[in-house]
């Protein structure tokens, strides 16, 4: 009792003292900075001495790569090999590593290794005693042999330059001399000593984009999409490199090169025409300057500590073409759990199982949508992970289980520290194993974090990887069930007593590899380990089952096998394939209107690195937010990917009834939307699963020519289709609101499903009052956007709920637009193909179905594989390419899953309360206006009446369990109808398999909201000709969405009146 009393008396002032800390906010003191690190200040914009130079007798060109030695002429000219190979999906890879190496190298289990055969061709190869080209693909490469560079043109236009800035330094491994600098091998911050076993072996290298101004990505960081220079001595924010290292970093600086709690080194480059990225596969400490000093292009200089140049760019010349082909390397992103897309609501902490039943009523009794209820690290014993608190939650099965009897989950936090408590069997086990890390001395590593002492498993050893994956059960996780789902925090690692909050670099992993090397591959590896854990639980246990899952295994008797479950895990810290492991989310930010704007930039510049599964603390984590400010945070984070509410356990409570009934209503209107968009958004989920294409997207992503937008990120697209701009500035500092919608498309607003007006000018933006209401959404001409209106409790609630299709049309009157949909739980859509595709297309006043075997194979608009460059074949050919290529690799990262197991399904069927339909909330945008000719079709002029029986669409007849997965049309409402004469109206004729005859409706205009405020322009010439009314809407009879033999015919009648 006494040892447990001082524990407890200890742990406590742990607390106070962060709580001091962390109200003080950000302690930059406690990070380095380029100039305290030796490897970078060395580095640093320096060339005096360093001359690199090929041995022209050693280069070498196959027909599938080419090879040469460098010689270090400033390391008495030891050597140097560099290869350069072409690859499949328009990109290529240079290495550069000591010729006799033992340097670290980022690991295959990283990366996707399906690539690394598809070599693509070299020809033309062409040598002198100076320097050397060769083609590939639409890539010409020319290599000067001294000093060396590398200069890459595509099409003809330079593209990247390598060492045209002489800044190339490779520090080649060696004994330590008598005379060298002690800080080379041994060096001290904040009283921590790094002992560098191996000495210096930093790598600096320029890399310059000719002719580019806009230059994005190498997140994390808390700043403007569009990177501002670096090196700036007179603004202290700006002053250092970007920085690459995964640190735990409280209340961060919100416009800062600081590096945050996960690092990508992948840089893209976007001019008029032309689109191009770089990617370093090198896990050291990165530090990375930007200059546009020349005038003439972007100068970046890349310095990292250790490992070695491995580097692809990707040359497919579009944004989409770059996405697919760094897709192609790094794997494409997990297809999630459907009710992970939910909202999800989380603080530090609930106290107990008391709070969580409140909460979760509280929720209903406010027709409140959430799927997900969290647990942070008060509900464990003393920060003993996979435990319960025995007096707070000592039922958690039945807490679960009655969150799942109304179909909603809860996720439990797992930090990666571990108690030293040999009474602690997770502690006892991995020690007895050896499976943690070690210090330099060989001993376990003991650090200081939440529990206390602390010591850390070292998930780079396949050993302990696959312990920790067997922790996980239902039989070996005490009170834990297959709703129970977890979130991964700290795993940068966070070290409260290490150098810079985290490991010191010295320590010691599997192998002996120094923590320097791989000190950003630690959040990923643990990652990955803990959804390797729920991976198999779901194959040894199954699913939790569900609505349609029930349904489908009445109607096939193979739906007993067991497709196993679909992990959900939530990570802090990443690293480049973080994508194909879960989601992740930027950290502790603040309550302030500075951290609601940095959100949106940090978001798209993680989506830009293939990371979209990500999201930001709604409200901000430390602090409490006004009224205003939590009403903005939920407007605007209904639209990323992964959206919590999330709180420190000093701040106020934040749930949405809490503020007020004008507060929760909007909050109550922005998560029903959230809700209303997931159709939409599960499949967008699928096309980056597929094709590893963003599920938010910068302006310049879609309107690549337009040179306005390069540089915008306080508004985004939400796939193809829809774009939106938060209001993210309090109505005290502006109560306007300043709107560049993109000239190359028809825009229709969210609130009336009315066109945008033309603006006078078209470089103008248009200029929208705001208030409480305002949240311009848009939807854009030319797409079709699968929609579920109906109000409920969860995404469970939902499964057979019908559709809403909205058919916003472009100015040549037509329109596509593509539904996925599987059981949204399980692998059954690897494992057995288990789901259906549909693709709507709208022309000539027509809207037609069609079955495809994937997305892929739909409409290119569908895919963001246009292009709006002048080279419109070359780019179309570039991005079948690169799609093709990222397609190999997510079916390659898919074939672990294929294997059938032979569980069946368990868990009861959720039986949800209807509550009546919702109001529908969205709104529609686009505007085409062609001429349509008069046509009467009296045998159609009768009205329809719904049909209550539907004839199995083609693919169920063969195959009846996919019938589970699908639901009716509600309705279609269809946007940019040209204007009628006032006698006439629309009328729709409708044939399909799921009707016995066809059908004749006649079309209703309406507003697409009634309960949302339309925008009001600040100019009051800005109207709609006195239109409140923008979508022609048809109400179906028992239409089914995956019906591929719709047909649906609109003509124009004179209304019988």
């Amino acid at each position: 009792m006494a040892h447990s009393n001082i524990f407890i008396i200890f742990r406590s002032l742990i607390l106070v003292s962060l709580f001091f800390v962390t109200s003080l906010g950000f302690k930059s003191h406690d990070f380095k900075k380029c100039d305290q690190n030796n490897f970078c200040s060395r580095n640093r914009g320096k060339t005096e001495g360093v001359t690199y130079y090929i041995e022209p007798s050693s280069v070498f060109s196959s027909a599938k790569a080419f090879s040469a030695i460098i010689i270090a002429g400033n390391q008495g000219n030891k050597r140097l090999k560099l290869s350069l190979t072409p690859y499949e999906g328009e990109f290529l890879r240079l290495l550069i590593d000591e010729v006799s190496s033992e340097r670290y190298q980022v690991p295959e289990d990283i990366v996707v290794s399906s690539w690394i055969e598809k070599k693509a061709q070299i020809s033309d190869f062409v040598k002198s005693d100076i320097s050397c080209r060769f083609v590939s693909g639409r890539s010409t490469v020319q290599i000067s042999f001294k000093p060396f560079t590398l200069k890459i043109f595509v099409n003809g236009q330079p593209t990247v330059f390598v060492n045209s800035k002489s800044l190339f330094n490779f520090e080649i491994r060696r004994d330590k001399k008598r005379d060298d600098a002690p800080v080379l091998w041994e060096e001290s911050f904040n009283g921590h000593v790094d002992h560098k076993t191996h000495g210096p072996e930093s790598i600096s290298l320029d890399l310059y984009f000719p002719g580019f101004k806009h230059v994005y990505g190498i997140p994390e960081h808390a700043g403007p999409l569009n990177l501002p220079d670096t090196n700036r001595p007179d603004d202290p924010l700006y002053k250092d490199p970007y920085r690459l290292y995964n640190l735990d970093v409280f209340e961060y600086d919100h416009n800062s090169t600081f590096g945050l709690y996960g690092s990508i080194p992948f840089l893209w480059a976007h001019r008029r025409g032309l689109t191009t990225g770089v990617f370093w596969l090198n896990s050291a400490e990165m530090y990375i300057d930007v200059s546009r000093s020349d005038g003439q292009g972007v100068s970046t200089q890349w310095i990292s500590e250790a490992g070695i140049v491995d580097l692809f760019f990707f040359v497919g010349g579009t944004p989409a073409a770059v996405s697919a082909g760094y897709a192609a390397v790094t794997g494409t992103s997990s297809l999630p759990p459907l009710f992970s897309l939910g909202y999800h609501q989380c603080r530090w902490n609930y106290r107990d199982e008391a709070d969580v039943r409140d909460v979760d009523s509280n929720f209903d009794r406010y027709f409140i949508p959430y799927d997900v209820l969290w647990l942070d690290i008060e509900h464990t014993i003393d920060r003993r992970y996979l435990t319960w608190h025995k007096t707070l939650f000592p039922d958690p099965v039945k807490m679960q289980s009655d969150l799942w009897s109304r179909g909603r989950r809860m996720v439990a936090i797992v930090d990666p520290h571990v108690a030293r408590d040999e009474n602690y069997y997770i502690y006892k086990e991995a020690r007895h194993q050896g499976l943690y890390v070690r210090n330099r001395d060989d001993h376990e590593f003991d650090g200081r974090c939440w529990p206390g002492q602390s010591s850390y498993l070292d998930m780079t050893s396949p050993v302990a990887r696959d312990w920790w994956a067997e922790q996980f059960s239902t039989h070996r996780y005490a009170g834990s069930t297959k709703s129970l789902f977890i979130w991964n925090d700290m795993n940068e690692p966070s070290v409260f007593s290490g150098p810079e909050i985290t490991m010191p670099k010295d320590n010691l992993h599997y192998k002996n590899v120094e923590h320097r090397q791989l000190h950003n591959l630690y959040g990923i590896y643990y990652h990955n380990a803990t959804v390797e854990a729920l991976r198999r639980r779901g194959d040894r246990e199954g699913a939790l089952g569900s609505k349609f899952a029930a349904t489908a295994a009445n109607l096939d008797p193979k739906m007993t096998e067991n497709d196993g479950a679909r992990p959900f895990v939530l990570s802090r810290a990443f690293f480049a394939g973080s994508q194909r492991v879960g989601a992740i989310w930027t950290g502790d930010n603040a309550a302030d209107w500075n951290h609601l704007r940095a959100g949106g930039p940090m978001l798209l510049s993680l989506n830009l690195a293939g990371l979209s599964f990500a999201g930001a603390d709604v409200g901000g984590f430390f602090g409490n937010p006004s009224v205003e400010l939590l009403t903005r945070w939920f407007q605007a984070a209904q639209f990323y990917p992964f959206f919590r509410g999330h709180a420190h356990i000093e701040s106020i409570r934040r749930e949405p009834w809490l503020f007020g009934d004008d507060a929760m209503l909007r909050i109550r209107t922005a998560i029903r939307s959230r809700y209303a968009m997931l159709p939409y958004l599960y499949t967008l989920f699928r096309r980056a699963h597929e094709l590893g294409l963003p599920i938010l997207e910068p302006l310049w992503y879609e309107f690549d020519q337009e040179e306005d937008l390069f540089g915008s990120d306080d508004q985004f697209m939400v796939g193809p289709a829809v774009l939106t701009h938060p209001v993210v500035h309090s109505l005290d500092e502006r109560r306007t609101l300043s709107l560049k919608l993109p000239s190359g498309a028809v825009w229709y607003s969210a609130a009336t499903g009315l066109a945008m007006p033309p603006l006078p000018a078209q470089d103008l933006p248009y200029e929208i009052q705001a208030t409480m209401e305002t949240c311009p959404v848009f939807y854009r001409g030319g797409f079709i956007v699968p929609r579920r209106e109906r109000a409920r409790r969860s995404t469970t609630s939902m499964v057979q709920d019908p559709y809403t299709l909205v058919v916003a049309l472009d100015t040549a009157g037509k329109a596509v637009g593509q539904v996925y949909m599987d059981d949204g739980e399980t692998y059954a859509f690897i494992r057995r193909s288990k789901f259906f595709v549909r693709e709507f297309s709208f022309s000539n006043f027509s809207l037609t179905s069609r079955a495809l075997p994937d997305l892929a194979s739909g409409s290119p608009a569908c895919l963001s594989y246009h292009s709006a460059s002048s080279d419109t074949d070359v780019a179309a050919a570039a991005n079948t390419a690169a799609a093709t290529a990222a397609a190999a690799a997510a079916a390659a990262s898919r074939a672990a899953l294929m294997t059938p197991a032979a569980a069946a399904i368990g868990g009861q069927a959720f039986s949800g309360e209807r509550r009546g339909p919702a109001k529908w909330f969205s709104s529609l945008v686009n505007s085409a206006a062609s001429s349509i000719s008069s046509s009467a079709d009296s045998s159609s002029a009768a009205a329809a009446s719904p049909s209550t029986t539907a004839t199995p669409f083609a693919d169920a007849a063969n195959d009846p369990s996919l019938a589970a997965l699908t639901s009716p049309i509600e309705r279609i409402a269809i946007l940019g109808l040209p204007p009628l004469p006032k006698e006439s109206v629309y009328m729709a004729s409708v044939a399909s398999n799921s009707l016995p005859t066809p059908k004749t409706i006649y079309l209703e205009k309406e507003i697409l909201d009634p309960t949302a405020a339309p925008l009001t322009f600040v100019d009051p010439a800005m109207k709609s000709n006195g239109e409140s009314k923008g979508a022609w809407t048809i109400r179906l009879p028992g239409v089914d969405i995956a019906d591929e033999s719709l047909h649906i015919q609109l003509s124009v009648v004179t209304a019988n009146l």
